[in-house]
């Protein structure tokens, strides 16, 4: 599923700057969510004000936290809701989605480029 949802709870009355924003992604790298990927993702969510929490299952970490975001030990084909909350929220969904998409531009290396 592509695209940005409002999540339930943010119904409730907020200022704008609050909206909570989810996008699910899949990992699409062969090697699953590793290091680098896991360093690049959280790179670019330390590059925006909203704050960044990537869901699976029932676990919940913060975007911005390499080590974190490593738990999850995400691999090849795992679903995960990206949530961002904040002023930017739409901007860091959008940069983040286009990081899966890209499988966080591992396939010149996988074809051994």
């Amino acid at each position: 599923m592509t695209g940005t949802l409002p999540c339930p709870e943010a119904d409730t009355p907020h200022t704008m700057s609050q909206q909570t924003l989810t996008r699910e992604v899949v990992v699409a790298n062969s090697q699953g969510l590793h290091a680098r990927p896991a360093d690049l993702l959280a790179r670019e969510a330390r590059r925006w004000r909203s704050r960044i929490e990537l869901v699976a299952d029932t676990q919940r970490v913060d975007g911005k936290s390499i080590l974190e975001v490593l738990t999850l030990a995400a691999e090849a084909g795992t679903r995960l809701v990206v949530e961002a909350t904040g002023p930017d929220a739409q901007e860091a969904l959008e940069a983040i989605g286009v990081l899966f998409e890209r499988k966080f531009n591992e396939q010149a290396a996988e074809q051994g480029g």
